[in-house]
């Protein structure tokens, strides 16, 4: 008993050296935090710039509307006249043209192709407006154009509107579900590596236990050595994970696709808080698991 007294000191500080330095349960733990903190960098990012780029198309919406008039030929240029005499009289509108034949026609392209008769189509006139930072009463000023052109019907963009906005939401919710399944998934193999270091240390648990350690002690020394893996992989992670950001394709070069896809501004800072997420997760599923398997240890 005096030989196994003098291999812990009273205050039992050197505990947690119980626990493996390396084996497969570190490189496990390492690896998982690793990759977890990876795909959680790139779920995030992906939130937010979704998130991002259908604020900006709604807003972009919601400053601008359309007025279609469809009318006999000998009537459209009549009409389109008093369409634009209105617009020139309506509070809240900043700017309205009349779109041209040619513009027209490359809207129709990507729908019908290059080959388009346009001249030989009733096409209806379009006129686009932007509102001003006050906005227009739409109400009235479709009252104003049944009275002064019959033919024109407004479209302030609000069935456009709905759904990005509703799409938005939508990617958060999943963007925050993939956060939390991820969370789950690290805390799943990193109690598992405990539960394997724990089983690979029965006898010595024993021994500690002999010497007068109790379970809270011992389960602390497992948690510091898993919480540090945890967290040394998170942050190997999510500085991966930020440099394949960073290093995506200019919205330029990749034809628009890509458009705020990424970390704007201080948007760069969110990526910093996975790796203290993953310790808690680390700290939570390894006392967890310690402390359930100590329990059956006697």
């Amino acid at each position: 008993m005096r030989a196994l007294l003098a291999l812990f000191p009273a205050d039992l500080s050197g505990a947690d050296r119980v626990v493996p330095p390396t084996g497969f349960t570190a490189r496990l733990t390492l690896l998982t935090a690793a990759a977890m903190a990876f795909l959680a960098v790139f779920a995030l990012s992906l939130s937010l710039a979704t998130g991002r780029l259908a604020e900006r198309w709604s807003e972009a919406l919601a400053r601008s509307a359309t007025i279609r008039i469809s009318a006999p030929a000998e009537q459209m240029q009549g009409q389109t006249r008093a369409v634009l005499e209105v617009l020139a009289t309506t509070p809240g509108v900043a700017s309205y043209r009349a779109l041209e034949s040619a513009e027209m026609e490359a809207l129709l392209q990507p729908w019908f192709g290059p080959d388009l008769p346009i001249d030989s189509l009733p096409l209806p006139q379009l006129i686009e407006l932007t509102e001003t930072s006050a906005g227009m009463d739409a109400e009235g000023l479709r009252l104003r154009l049944s009275a002064e052109a019959p033919g024109a019907v407004l479209d302030d963009h609000t069935r456009w509107r709905r759904p990005l906005v509703s799409a938005a939401g939508r990617l958060r919710l999943l963007g925050l579900l993939s956060l939390v399944l991820i969370g789950g998934a690290m805390a799943g193999m990193i109690t598992l590596a405990a539960q394997a270091a724990l089983a690979a240390n029965v006898q010595v648990i024993r021994v500690l236990r002999l010497v007068g350690a109790r379970d809270d002690f011992i389960a602390g020394a497992f948690v510091r050595r898993f919480t540090v893996r945890g967290l040394a992989g998170a942050a190997l992670g999510t500085v991966l994970a930020m440099l394949a950001v960073a290093a995506l394709p200019a919205t330029d070069e990749a034809g628009g696709f890509l458009t705020g896809l990424g970390f704007a501004g201080a948007g760069w800072l969110w990526p910093l808080v996975v790796p203290p997420l993953a310790a808690a997760v680390a700290w939570l599923a390894t006392r967890a698991a310690a402390l359930r398997m100590l329990k059956g240890i006697r």
